[in-house]
């Protein structure tokens, strides 16, 4: 399983590469099914994959000059804020095993792998539904950017994802960009989330096998590098109906795994 897991792991860095999301929503999956990473642990190893990888997707979309840095700014900051008090305050008050009713119990990785199904079945139904990807209004609307960005700070403090896909919709609509600069932006933006939630982990004293961490972060890379070549020549919006598809069968495979065995 392990072979197949570090083949897997390029195609969160294809993901990444073409879209500018949709990573993190796989490497969850990846590390606890094939893997066997604990759910908790693998929210942390999560945020270091997705974030080192898109830090080399949004040098690469810099040099294209696919990088808004105010919009990023004003989405991040808040996100940050709510990454830290989600994983620093609140996650780690989180009991094991969260209340239990007769013989049957429900823990905090049976939890946290639920709700990251409902959040691939609410991303793959975004990705499958059609946008329109070019926004003509150039009024950037920054307190909103800021609310969305600090929602989606929840998100990945909790379930470590970048939120890619909730981050290129706030881009396209609020920050009024067109779909590359979008997919840009939003990887500098995941690199920033990812980055302080792992730092945030380390400072609390997470157990870290950098080893195998380093390991499938080089696979993601390697697929980040097909993705961002593959994207000079593929327009990743068409791709997202399709990749939506493949992770609402996913979504649904882990509630029905969870749940009846």
């Amino acid at each position: 399983m392990e072979y197949l897991g570090y083949f897997a792991s390029i195609i969160i860095g294809i993901s990444l590469g073409l879209i500018g999301g949709g990573g993190s929503i796989l490497t969850i999956p990846i590390l606890v099914y094939l893997f066997k990473v604990n759910p908790d642990q693998a929210t942390s190893y999560s945020l270091f994959i997705v974030g080192l990888t898109a830090l080399f997707g949004s040098y690469s979309h810099y040099k294209m000059g696919n990088l808004k840095l105010k919009s990023a700014l004003y989405f991040a900051v808040p996100s940050v804020i709510s990454i830290l008090i989600i994983r620093e305050v609140i996650f780690p008050q989180i009991a094991s095993t969260i209340f239990s009713i007769a013989s049957y119990s429900v823990s905090k990785d049976f939890l946290i792998m639920i709700v990251f199904s409902i959040l691939m079945i609410t991303a793959a139904i975004s990705m499958i539904k059609k946008n329109q990807s070019e926004i003509k209004s150039t009024e950037t609307n920054y307190t909103q950017l800021s609310i969305i960005g600090f929602l989606v700070g929840i998100v990945t403090g909790f379930l470590g994802a970048g939120g890619g896909f909730l981050i290129i919709p706030a881009l396209l609509f609020f920050a009024k960009l067109p779909m590359k600069q979008a997919v840009g932006t939003s990887l500098l933006i995941i690199t920033i989330n990812s980055s302080i939630g792992f730092g945030g982990d380390l400072y609390i004293g997470t157990p870290i096998d950098y080893t195998f961490l380093l390991g499938v972060s080089g696979m993601a890379l390697l697929g980040m590098f097909i993705g961002s070549q593959l994207s000079k020549k593929i327009d990743g919006a068409k791709l997202k109906p399709l990749f939506g598809w493949f992770v609402l069968v996913m979504g649904f495979y882990i509630i029905t795994k969870e749940v009846l065995f």
